[in-house]
């Protein structure tokens, strides 16, 4: 019964900072086990948040300068993260950071490069995670769900309310997850236009008041309508919503009061899409989970039937890393860490590609 000592690295596309989490992971009477046993946030610096956000728009010898640079970056906060904490890992499994995601045309890129990130941090990392499962002609995306179903299978629906908001269930003996749509990136960018990183608990939402002509442009985005499996990304989100939100004449708080309105709307209108008139438990991680106010109205939108539960902090901020180290052991076993049933793939596939350190 080996006990995995993993290194698991996010970042995410609400541009918030690199989540790192040393994570033990085992496999006992075939039910996984996990602890998250140190954790840190490296807030990104103006600059870093910049060129992250600009990186679709780069050159492709810039973007690739970037994405070594990047690498490279990584590694120092994995090296200095596991220094501080007298900690040794078998290896780093890395999600990166996604600049470009357009998997109708085959397409997606997460920055950071495997190789410069282990060279620079001395371990074996393990990254790209997503570009075979787009080969195969899938969403590469949402990649989360393999950790719903292996360290989380009690809940009935698990959401994360990241910058992209997705869930995760199952139905008839088969995962399947999506992105549901927008979370935390537009109200990021709300606050963001006026200097504030974000909205602490959703104080400025809960005094601002409904704009039902945003509320309407939001809902009716082609997006919610295409059939799944699906995802999307930050090309979206710049070309159909930011036109939306620029548009309206709204304050900063009746912006995101709106915004809450509509991604709570949504979530609850596919949750109720699959959840019938049992009492069900909806699992919710990711930033959002720590938007008192979002939570809230999404626990008045989904009504009694279904049991809204929030974990302790720690889950909820490193889930993903948690997920992308799972990630990591299963591929180390070549076992399967990614669903066709999730991402439309022709089959499903055991993905990530091994660096080592020279």
């Amino acid at each position: 019964m080996k006990t995995y000592r993993v290194l698991g690295l996010m970042s995410g596309t609400s541009l918030d900072g690199l989540d790192l989490a040393c994570c033990h992971l085992k496999k006992a009477s075939d039910r996984w086990e996990f602890e998250i046993a140190q954790t840190a946030n490296v807030e990104y610096d103006p600059l870093m948040q910049q060129k992250l956000k600009e990186a679709i728009s780069l050159s492709s010898v810039d973007h690739l300068d970037f994405h070594n640079s990047y690498g490279t970056w990584l590694g120092k906060q994995a090296r200095e993260f596991l220094k501080k904490h007298t900690l040794e890992v078998d290896f780093i499994a890395s999600h990166g950071h996604t600049s470009h995601h357009q998997p109708i045309k085959g397409i997606t890129w997460q920055l950071g490069s495997g190789q410069h990130l282990a060279n620079e941090s001395g371990c074996m990392t393990l990254a790209d995670f997503r570009t075979n499962d787009v080969a195969l002609g899938g969403q590469g995306a949402p990649l989360v769900p393999i950790g719903d179903r292996l360290l989380f299978s009690e809940y009935d629906f698990c959401l994360n309310l990241g910058g992209i908001s997705n869930i995760s269930l199952e139905q008839d003996g088969q995962r399947i997850a999506y992105d549901i749509g927008l979370a935390n990136m537009i109200l990021n960018y709300i606050t963001r236009k006026v200097g504030i990183a974000y909205d602490e608990g959703g104080k400025l939402a809960r005094n601002g008041r409904l704009d039902k002509e945003m509320l309407g442009k939001l809902d009716r985005l082609e997006y919610y309508g295409l059939p799944i499996p699906k995802s999307t990304g930050y090309e979206w989100f710049l070309k159909e919503v930011v036109p939306i939100v620029d548009a309206s004449s709204g304050d900063t708080s009746s912006l995101l009061h709106t915004a809450v309105c509509h991604i709570t709307g949504q979530v609850a209108r596919e949750v109720q899409r699959f959840s019938g008139s049992d009492a069900r438990r909806l699992f919710v991680t990711g930033g959002g989970a720590l938007n008192g106010y979002m939570v809230e109205v999404l626990r008045a939108s989904l009504g009694d039937h279904i049991r809204v539960e929030v974990p302790v902090r720690k889950l909820i901020e490193f889930k993903e890393a948690l997920v992308f180290a799972l990630m990591g052991v299963l591929r180390m076993r070549g076992e399967i860490n990614v669903y066709r049933s999730v991402t439309g793939a022709s089959r499903d596939s055991c993905s990530g590609v091994f660096f080592l350190p020279s």
